[in-house]
């Protein structure tokens, strides 16, 4: 039987909506716990800062410069400055979401303690609803109410329902794309983990190398999809605050 993710409800909350409302315990931790690791990164490796960076310094300065070459390749440049800490904190949060159920898999008693984040499709498509939010809201103040709505008439009034339909099609396929990646990595990864504790030994020492590569496979999967989500939440972004778009 396929383990569940530990499911609460608030009971003051449930009076108020005059029904039950369920939370996801597991994501929550998980996502709490991706953001604190995010946090110590930032904060440890920007402690005793050097003009001669060395060590931990290096590492969140490289991390900067790419995150920023994210935002310089995809946004206008007088834009770049007011984005790329935002590309940073995304790319940072997405990387570590979703190599986090590479680390381990905890279970007890056909409950599950520990995943991605990011291999929960409510965590993605609402990571990719802010996103898109974010973009009409810097629009609207880049360009006006008025300029903004206009770019939807650009160049031809009649493109306007397709442009609507591309605002949630740009959010379904943004959100989908990450979760079916990381989601279908874990499954995988659990399947490889039963042969591993298989009582045939040589299927275990078969599945054990197995078990190896996909799990470097998968960080590579997981820092392409970061990258993949952060790039076109940037380029989502300059087509709202660009008026040549």
């Amino acid at each position: 039987m396929e383990a569940k993710d530990i499911i609460f409800s608030i009971p003051f909350i449930d009076q108020l909506l005059g029904h039950k409302l369920y939370f996801d315990g597991t994501v929550l931790i998980m996502t709490a716990l991706a953001v604190l690791i995010v946090f110590l990164i930032a904060f440890i490796c920007t402690r005793n800062m050097k003009l001669k960076p060395t060590g931990k310094q290096n590492f969140i300065e490289w991390v900067i410069d790419f995150s920023r070459g994210i935002a310089k390749n995809n946004l206008p440049k007088q834009n770049v400055e007011e984005f790329h800490l935002i590309c940073f904190s995304l790319f940072m949060f997405l990387i570590i979401s979703n190599l986090l159920g590479l680390v381990t898999k905890i279970v007890i008693h056909k409950t599950n303690y520990w995943k991605s984040p990011t291999s929960d499709a409510f965590v993605t498509l609402g990571l990719a609803a802010v996103m898109i939010i974010a973009t009409h809201y810097f629009g609207v103040k880049k360009l006006g109410v008025k300029g903004y709505f206009k770019t939807y008439f650009s160049p031809m009034p009649i493109l306007f329902p397709f442009k609507v339909i591309e605002e949630f099609t740009n959010l379904l396929t943004l959100g989908l794309r990450l979760y079916g990646n990381i989601y279908a990595g874990e499954i995988l990864l659990g399947l490889i983990c039963t042969l591993v504790m298989s009582t045939n030994w040589i299927v275990g020492f078969v599945a054990i190398p197995l078990e190896m590569v996909w799990i470097a496979f998968s960080i590579f999967i997981g820092a392409i999809q970061a990258f993949i989500f952060t790039t076109l939440s940037m380029v989502y972004m300059s087509h709202k605050i660009s008026v040549e778009h």
